[in-house]
C-alpha cells in the first residue's frame, strides 16, 4: 500500500462549500466538520479594483454570512501560498469570525524575496510572525474532529502546500483542471522540477480522492468553470503531467510555456498583501496606505 493512502480518510467526508470570485478566477471553500460545526476557511478574497486602488469585502461577507447562516465556528482561515492574483480577505475575516491563520513555514523566504523587491523597512518582519500558525510538512491540525494533514508541495512558490482533509485535498495553485494543466514556475522561488515532484506527492494520494482547485479559467472547448477534479482523473488525463510523462518532459514543457505567459494583472498588490498576511503596509505620514509599482524589476 502507498504510505500516503492513509493520510487520505475515506470515510470521513468533510462539507464544502465553494466561492467562487470570475474577476480573478479564485475558488475560497468553507470546509466542515460534518459531525461538528467547526469549520475552516481556505484561500479567502478580498475584492481589489487596482484602477482606483480600492477594495471591497462583497466577496468576504459572502463567506461571513454562510458561515452565520449555518451557525459555524471558525478554526482556521488557511492560504495554501502566497497568491498572486488575489488579495487575500484573511484579518478581516479574522475580526468578523476569529480563527487561527496559517500558512506554510517557507513564508519566510517569501518574505525575504518580496520584502527586498518592495523595498519593505525594517518594520516588516521577514518571519512570518503575522500569521497564527506555520505549516511544516506532516503538520497535523484539527477542524472539529476532522484531521487535516499538510503536504509541502513547492514549484510555483517556495510556500506552496497542500491540505488533506478527510478524502479531500486542496492543491492550491500546484494542479489546475486536467484539461488545463499545471501551474506556472517563473515567479521568484519557483522552479519546474520541484513542482513536478510535488506534484507526485498528490498523484501518489488515493484515486477516489477529490481535489479542490483554487482557479479555473475554461480551458477551450469548455463552458463552465469547474473547481473539482480527482487524484485518478488527474492521473489519467492531466496535459501536463499525465502518467509516463517524465520530469525531464515535464521541465521542458513547463519552462517554455512560461517564457510565453505575461505576469499576472494583480502580482504587485497582491504579493505586497498577501506576504503581510493580508495585511496593507503601513501608512505613510500622511495617514494614507500606498501600494508600490517597482519599475521593470519584473519585466520578462
Amino acid at each position: 500500500m502507498n504510505t500516503r493512502d492513509t493520510l487520505v480518510d475515506t470515510d470521513k467526508k468533510p462539507t464544502i462549500k465553494t466561492f467562487f470570485d470570475e474577476p480573478t478566477n479564485t475558488f475560497s471553500y468553507v470546509v466542515q466538520d460534518p459531525t461538528s460545526n467547526s469549520c475552516a476557511i481556505i484561500d479567502s478574497v478580498l475584492d481589489f479594483d487596482y484602477a482606483s486602488g480600492s477594495t471591497d469585502v462583497a466577496s468576504a461577507n459572502a463567506i461571513i454570512d454562510y458561515i452565520k447562516a449555518n451557525q459555524l465556528t471558525v478554526e482556521w482561515i488557511l492560504e495554501t501560498h502566497v497568491h498572486a492574483d488575489h488579495l487575500s480577505a484573511a484579518p478581516y475575516l479574522h475580526e468578523q469570525l476569529g480563527g487561527k491563520t496559517g500558512i506554510g513555514a517557507m513564508i519566510t523566504v517569501v518574505q525575504d524575496t518580496f520584502g527586498k523587491a518592495f523595498n519593505a523597512g525594517t518594520e516588516f518582519a521577514r518571519d512570518g510572525s503575522q500569521f497564527d500558525q506555520l505549516f511544516n510538512e506532516g503538520d497535523r491540525f484539527s477542524i472539529g474532529n476532522l484531521e487535516g494533514y499538510v503536504l509541502h508541495t513547492p514549484g510555483h512558490t517556495p510556500a506552496c502546500l497542500s491540505y488533506v482533509i478527510g478524502d479531500a485535498v486542496f492543491v492550491g495553485d500546484t494542479l489546475f483542471m486536467p484539461d488545463f494543466g499545471t501551474a506556472r514556475c517563473d515567479f521568484p522561488g519557483g522552479d519546474a522540477k520541484t513542482l513536478y515532484k510535488s506534484i507526485q506527492k498528490v498523484l501518489s494520494l488515493p484515486e477516489a480522492t477529490r481535489i479542490f482547485l483554487c482557479h479555473d479559467y475554461k480551458a477551450p472547448g469548455r463552458d463552465e468553470y469547474v473547481h473539482e477534479t480527482t487524484v485518478g482523473e488527474q492521473r489519467k488525463q492531466n496535459i501536463h503531467v499525465h502518467e509516463g510523462i517524465t520530469e525531464e518532459e515535464f521541465v521542458k514543457m513547463r519552462t517554455e510555456r512560461d517564457a510565453t505567459l505575461s505576469m499576472p494583472t494583480l502580482i504587485l498588490p497582491s504579493v505586497q498583501v498577501n506576504m503581510r498576511a493580508g495585511e496593507m503596509p503601513p501608512a505613510e505620514e500622511n495617514g494614507q496606505v500606498y501600494l508600490k509599482v517597482p519599475v521593470n524589476m519584473f519585466k520578462k
